[in-house]
């Protein structure tokens, strides 16, 4: 498991890939298609939540049909992809992936972006090779990420009580505190710091600061 047992999970969307921006414009996007008024970083970063269908419900006040939901994700996800070939890795990512693992601590990537779509472009980033496994979603369930977690160290065979999870959403604390491992959340991503802090867990401003709060808590 490497040194002293010690090992990272890290979130994609959000946290490693600096991607707020593509996800406002395709939310935007979407929401002109669908009839819906714009929304600003600040009022998504307040509503925002996990499972997404809940987040529509908070826009809307009703929980979308199965065929409004089948509508808005395909848009929302068309209009993602064509922003997300602009979206660069989050500042000091990649260095600190390096130091890590070259410190000899293990450290792995769990997502609920599609697993076929986030292999290439974690190797198109050029960080693959920091990661002992990575694993986006499976299927097409808008589950969060708990269950995922269970799946990841379990196929890892890391104790819990050494993980700490790096991420941008309450999702991935709640998925955390599912498997008994601990979390950090950033603030560059999905949610509020306002938010975030409502959750009962640290919460930071950069990925330096995560790890460096990471290495506290385990």
């Amino acid at each position: 498991m490497g040194k002293h047992g010690k090992h990272l999970v890290w979130d994609w969307n959000g946290t490693l890939l600096d991607d707020i921006g593509a996800v406002i414009g395709a939310t935007n996007a979407a929401f002109a298609e669908l009839g819906l008024e714009t929304i600003t970083l600040e009022r998504y970063r307040e509503l925002y939540t996990v499972p997404v269908p809940k987040f529509y419900e908070r826009l809307m006040g009703r929980l979308p049909t199965d065929e409004e939901w089948t509508v808005m994700d395909g848009a929302f996800h068309r209009h993602y992809w064509e922003r997300a070939e602009s979206c660069g890795l989050t500042a000091g990512a990649a260095e600190l992936l390096a130091a890590r693992q070259a410190s000899g601590f293990t450290q792995s990537l769990l997502s609920l972006a599609p697993h076929a779509d986030l292999i290439p472009l974690v190797r198109r980033y050029g960080i693959a090779e920091r990661f002992v496994r990575v694993d986006g979603r499976p299927d097409a369930s808008t589950d969060g990420k708990s269950g995922h977690m269970v799946r990841h160290l379990d196929a890892l065979a890391v104790p819990a009580e050494r993980v700490v999870v790096i991420g941008d959403a309450a999702d991935d604390a709640v998925a955390a505190a599912h498997v008994g491992a601990r979390a950090v959340l950033y603030t560059g991503g999905s949610h509020s710091r306002a938010s975030l802090a409502r959750v009962g867990v640290p919460v930071v401003d950069s990925l330096e600061e995560a790890v460096a709060v990471a290495e506290e808590l385990v």
